[in-house]
């Protein structure tokens, strides 16, 4: 899988310090922040309005993408099957 991001583009952080008892059932990746910069050796620098910009390694930011309306939805009709 090709996990390369490009400037402009949002990312989930994965959260690494969360344990595993407290909550288990908690979402490990963190909320969306948006790559400010993309350096050459895979270093990734974001951005989100809590935290502010920083950088991490390029290996932890996982693709997010954002849920576009669908302007026509496909409607398919089914078919009672044909009896034998």
């Amino acid at each position: 899988m090709n996990k390369r991001v490009e400037e402009g583009d949002f990312v989930l952080l994965f959260n690494a310090k969360l344990r595993l008892f407290p909550g288990k059932l908690r979402s490990r990746w963190l909320e969306p922040f948006k790559v400010v910069k993309v350096f050459p050796h895979g270093t990734v620098e974001v951005w989100s309005e809590s935290t502010g910009a920083f950088k991490v390694n390029g290996q932890h930011p996982k693709p997010y993408f954002l849920e576009e309306p669908i302007d026509n939805p496909a409607v398919h009709a089914l078919l009672d099957p044909e009896p034998l």
